[in-house]
């Protein structure tokens, strides 16, 4: 009986020692799994980071590029307007040269008349129509009234109008046909005074 006893004193430690065993190896077990968690949240985490990361970074190349046309569409404005005031500053040059063509009629000034539009031509330069055309207040501007059939139609240029890539630099003199010229001033002068008549 005592060696039955010895026996079943012996079975206990080894059951004892297996179930500390089996008890640091499921803490083991957890705390590898809480490990795990613990990576897989750092983890995501980070894939977090990394998308914002290149969401922000789509975006600034996004607005570098914006950036890049604004200041080339600025730059091309520039030289359009650098173009233009030179231009403008021409203008009176090439009307001098004109009028002493008129008077002159030589063969040599024609020729440099013509040399100056052309290149004038090159820059984008051109010169508004206006004589037979129907008034317009973004091209034309009148100088003058005269009456005639005509109503609104521009009779005479007093001073040739040029646009720049559709835009105008300087616009036309003009001398404008009305129907009735005096008479409109005249109630436009004096509107009482022609109400007074007509009663």
């Amino acid at each position: 009986m005592q060696v039955s006893k010895n026996m079943s004193n012996m079975k206990k430690p080894a059951t004892i020692v297996n179930t500390a065993k089996d008890d640091e190896q499921q803490t083991k077990t957890i705390q590898g799994i809480s490990s795990m968690k613990s990576v897989v949240a750092k983890n995501n985490y980070l894939e977090e980071q990394l998308k914002h990361l290149e969401d922000q970074l789509k975006r600034a190349l996004a607005d570098y590029r914006n950036l890049e046309r604004r200041v080339e569409e600025e730059r091309k404005l520039l030289g359009q307007l650098s173009s233009a005031i030179l231009v403008e500053k021409l203008l009176p040059v090439l009307d001098n040269l004109e009028n002493a063509q008129k008077h002159l009629n030589d063969q040599g000034l024609e020729i440099v008349i013509k040399q100056f539009k052309e290149i004038l031509k090159a820059e984008g330069v051109e010169e508004i129509q206006a004589e037979g055309a129907r008034f317009d207040p973004n091209f034309h501007e009148a100088t003058d009234v005269v009456e005639g059939s005509g109503e609104g139609r521009v009779v005479k240029v007093t001073q040739k109008g040029y646009k720049i890539n559709n835009k105008v630099i300087r616009p036309t003199q003009v001398v404008v046909e009305r129907k009735k010229v005096g008479q409109q001033v005249e109630s436009r002068m004096y509107p009482n005074e022609n109400t007074s008549n007509e009663s």
